[in-house]
């Protein structure tokens, strides 16, 4: 069974991403690698923003254990990338973000994928619970 692609409504949160003009590869459309730069940058700004938190200050960080993305359609510079994110599943000790990938004013995602933290204590490395205010907060962008 095949997945249908996602559109703009799936998502909960929204990037804005400007593609560079070094993004783009042999073939002029933005490298497969690139995408996962976006999922990355669209995740990481989502907890900055929203969650308030702060990375080089927090005793608690995610770990990225998991990422896969699908292709649907290229982007290419110098287009305007949108980072459409949802929270999927929020675990005991880990939080799976579903991402969509939005080319121009498009409604059809141009990539997919999803992106899997696993929460540790920064100074140990050892596996932690998601902290409760960062479950609930989380709680607001599920699908």
């Amino acid at each position: 069974m095949t997945k249908s692609i996602g559109s703009r409504a799936d998502y909960r949160w929204f990037l804005t991403i400007p593609t560079r003009w070094m993004d783009n590869d042999v073939f002029a459309h933005v490298n497969n690698v690139v995408y996962y730069s976006w999922f990355d940058t669209t995740v990481a700004r989502f907890l900055i923003d929203t969650l308030r938190v702060n990375p080089l200050e927090s005793e608690i960080v995610g770990f990225v254990v998991e990422t896969q993305c699908r292709y649907f359609a290229p982007t290419a510079f110098p287009d305007l990338i949108t980072g459409g994110l949802r929270v999927a599943r929020i675990g005991t000790t880990s939080v799976r973000y579903e991402l969509g990938i939005f080319r121009n004013d498009e409604d059809r995602a141009s990539a997919e994928g999803h992106f899997v933290h696993a929460y540790v204590v920064k100074a140990t490395g050892k596996s932690t619970p998601v902290p409760d205010s960062m479950r609930e907060a989380l709680s607001r962008y599920t699908r």
